[in-house]
């Protein structure tokens, strides 16, 4: 079994609502193969919500008190981004998940890339909060691109 972005499956948990199927991902949760997680949701964030960006670091940084997650007009989700995150973690040990396929670029799946809280589509190098967090407790995550 393995973990996946919810927003790449269909559900709908993207920010805006938009919907980014990815139609292999969505097969392998039709399969039951995997299970759709939203961190942002597990968090207690609704649809649709502000757009999010890590201020000033990664995911790392955030969970080492180091940096925050912040909406495009400055409101302060960084508690929605952590309490998500222990979520997803705790939901992946239920279930013995060793791998993790996450949606690019966000700031709580992001897998090697984020946008860099400038609110303007720059990228910098690092991983979203839920994607760090899975990483550092040794569950292998990919992006979906």
């Amino acid at each position: 079994m393995i973990i996946v972005s919810g927003c790449l499956s269909g559900n709908n948990s993207f920010y805006n609502v938009a919907y980014k199927v990815n139609g292999r991902i969505k097969k392998l949760v039709d399969e039951n193969k995997a299970i759709p997680v939203c961190p942002e949701l597990l968090g207690g964030l609704p649809v649709p919500r502000e757009q999010s960006e890590i201020k000033n670091g990664t995911g790392l940084d955030v969970l080492e008190k180091k940096s925050k997650v912040i909406t495009e007009t400055g409101r302060d989700v960084t508690k929605n981004f952590m309490d998500g995150a222990l979520a997803t973690l705790e939901l992946a040990k239920r279930h013995k998940v060793k791998k993790a396929i996450f949606k690019s670029r966000s700031p709580a799946c992001g897998c090697g890339e984020i946008y860099d809280g400038s609110f303007t589509g720059k990228l910098r190098k690092g991983d979203g909060v839920a994607c760090a967090l899975l990483k550092i407790n040794g569950i292998e995550v990919i992006s979906a691109d």
